[in-house]
C-alpha cells in the first residue's frame, strides 16, 4: 500500500499536558517503598538482636515485630502505587487506532 505524502504518523498519537502529577506521585511512591524497606529492615534488626537500629525497640520485642509488620506493610502500599502510577503513564503512549485494525496474534 503506497503512503500519501500528506500521511503524518504524528496523528495517531493524541497530544497531551505533561503528567506531572502522576510523575511525582510515582516518585512519592518509590519513596514510601524505600522507607518501608529501611522501616522493615529496623525491626528485623531489632528483632534479631541488634539494638542499635531503633533504640527502645530492643527492650521490647512487640514493638519490633509492629515496626517490621508496618515496614512491610508501607513497602507494599509503596510497590502498589508506583506499578500503578508507571502503568497509567505508560498507557498515554499508545495509539488511536481501532482494536480490529490491528495485527491478530494466535
Amino acid at each position: 500500500m503506497k503512503i500519501s505524502d500528506g500521511f503524518d504518523a504524528k496523528r495517531l498519537r493524541p497530544r497531551q499536558p505533561g503528567n506531572w502529577r502522576s510523575r511525582l506521585a510515582a516518585g512519592f511512591s518509590a519513596l514510601l517503598a524505600s522507607v518501608g524497606v529501611l522501616l522493615a529492615m529496623a525491626g528485623a534488626a531489632s528483632l534479631l538482636g541488634r539494638p542499635a537500629a531503633l533504640g527502645e525497640l530492643n527492650a521490647n520485642p512487640a514493638a519490633a515485630s509492629l515496626v517490621l509488620g508496618g515496614g512491610l506493610l508501607v513497602l507494599y502500599l509503596g510497590v502498589w502505587l508506583w506499578r500503578r502510577r508507571r502503568l497509567r503513564l505508560r498507557r498515554g503512549r499508545e495509539l488511536n487506532l481501532s482494536p480490529h485494525l490491528m495485527k491478530k496474534h494466535d
